[in-house]
């Protein structure tokens, strides 16, 4: 009980609520369409995919919460990651922005019902895998660095076994799924911006793990795709 009143801070809090609750409803609100099915389902969906991974990751590791309620606040997180791992948080709530800008004030995409469903079902996976992740890693931290404090091992279970970072894997689903959702080509542009930064963000954290973790850099040889089997 200590432990979770220590992580439910003010700061936690609202940037809980902003990111979780606030961003994932932007479409709706920012274009007053309250009959957008679609928006709906990607609020819904968003909003119910980190509730029920945050409940179950706290569950199988109880400190794993904590480590990542501490966002922004490693002293022995890498420099670079104090600069991209923003870039994540924040051009995550950009694509919604965008796309409920797109809705209010451009020309409906006119994507079809296919299209929109089969983005829906790569959201979904793309939600799955990322929480897969998070509950099979206990150092799934919100900042690259390595945990010598909390005693960080090599996963090479669960999603580990494809991929070796399934989470951002299963972020990038998402992220380029939703304007196909949502029928927003202009938010396709911050979708495949933050594409780019999680690729960057991958190879560099993957260096660094090799370079870092005892046993990654043999694990990096049995499973040799970073995000994608069969392609890099």
């Amino acid at each position: 009980m200590a432990n979770q009143a220590r992580m439910l801070t003010p700061r936690v809090l609202i940037i809980t609520f902003v990111f979780v609750v606030v961003a994932p409803f932007l479409p709706l609100l920012i274009s007053q369409r309250w009959n957008w099915w679609q928006a709906w389902v990607y609020a819904i969906v968003s909003i119910a995919a980190f509730v029920i991974s945050r409940a179950l990751a706290a569950r199988r590791n109880p400190d794993l919460l904590a480590e990542r309620s501490r966002f922004l606040q490693h002293a022995d997180a890498k420099p670079w990651d104090k600069k991209l791992a923003p870039l994540v948080g924040l051009g995550g709530a950009l694509i919604p922005l965008v796309a409920g800008l797109d809705a209010r004030f451009g020309q409906p995409a006119g994507f079809s019902l296919a299209v929109e469903l089969a983005a829906l079902a790569v959201l979904l996976a793309g939600y799955a895998l990322a929480s897969y992740a998070l509950i099979e890693n206990a150092w799934f931290s919100g900042m690259v660095r390595l945990q010598t404090d909390r005693g960080q091992q090599v996963i090479s279970s669960g999603p580990y076994r494809w991929v070796r970072h399934p989470g951002y894997a299963g972020a990038l689903l998402a992220y380029l799924a939703t304007p196909l959702l949502l029928a927003s080509p202009w938010a396709l542009l911050p979708a495949l911006f933050l594409a780019g930064v999680v690729i960057v963000r991958t190879r560099l954290e993957d260096q660094t793990l090799q370079a870092e973790l005892p046993g990654y850099a043999a694990y990096a040889q049995r499973v040799r795709r970073r995000l994608a089997p069969g392609i890099w």
